[in-house]
């Protein structure tokens, strides 16, 4: 009989959260944004190709928006955090103390004693780099940026946002009549929030159909403000 026992324990964790939260933002706004468009603009020309091409110009202008926006927010991040580590580099050699009396309140924080904690402070202190990387995490709560993220931050998003913007502009490409053709839209659209939360919460360990329906009435509601302010321009 197989031993228990010696069976090592292994823990699945998802760990492409900055991944799905790029493919959140690209892809919800992506969905939502030139909804309103194409449907705004479907109560206002009659002719379904114009609704196409604007949408389609929308989707260009707004992915390249995203993306540059996810870019530089990524590059903020990869600056902030080199910015941080330098400091605490200078602080380990030159402020020794200082920094010691910093891991004792952090593990204070965890109820382990002053003197449970000096043979961990100790075992740091022989390992310069363990111990930037320990303050790093537990004092500032930074984690090292992976590489190239600015760039993968912005192709997601920028990708994302054009998937998203495809889903509801298709009936427009495929009927001639605009009513129609937003009634479509209108349910495709709903239906791929629906899709995505789920497989959101899947990937994420917060339930399939909670997210399903979280992200349907969030994205729905956002579409659905979205449309009133663009018909509302329309009219004035």
């Amino acid at each position: 009989m197989h031993d228990l026992a010696h069976t090592p324990h292994r823990e699945h964790h998802f760990e492409s959260t900055e991944t799905v939260r790029d493919i959140v933002i690209g892809l919800s706004d992506g969905l939502t944004v030139p909804f309103a468009l194409a449907a705004g603009l479907s109560g206002a020309v009659a002719n379904a190709h114009l609704v196409v091409l604007a949408g389609l110009a929308e989707i260009a202008a707004g992915s390249i928006a995203m993306g540059l926006g996810g870019y530089l927010a990524a590059r903020g991040d990869a600056e902030h955090y080199a910015s941080e580590l330098a400091r605490e580099q200078d602080e380990i050699v030159n402020k020794p103390q200082a920094e010691a009396e910093e891991i004792y309140d952090i593990f204070r924080q965890y109820s382990v004693p002053r003197e449970a904690a000096t043979p961990v402070l100790h075992a740091l202190q022989q390992n310069p780099a363990a111990f930037i990387d320990f303050m790093m995490r537990f004092e500032l709560g930074l984690e090292a940026p992976a590489e190239n993220r600015a760039h993968r931050s912005a192709l997601t998003i920028a990708v994302s946002y054009i998937a998203g913007g495809f889903v509801p502009l298709l009936p427009y490409m495929l009927v001639a009549d605009n009513f129609l053709a937003l009634k479509l839209s209108v349910v495709i659209t709903l239906i791929a929030l629906a899709g995505f939360g789920a497989i959101k919460g899947r990937l994420v360990g917060t339930g399939a159909l909670r997210s399903a329906i979280q992200t349907t009435l969030i994205g729905g509601a956002a579409a659905a403000a979205a449309y009133a302010l663009a018909r509302a321009l329309n009219h004035a």
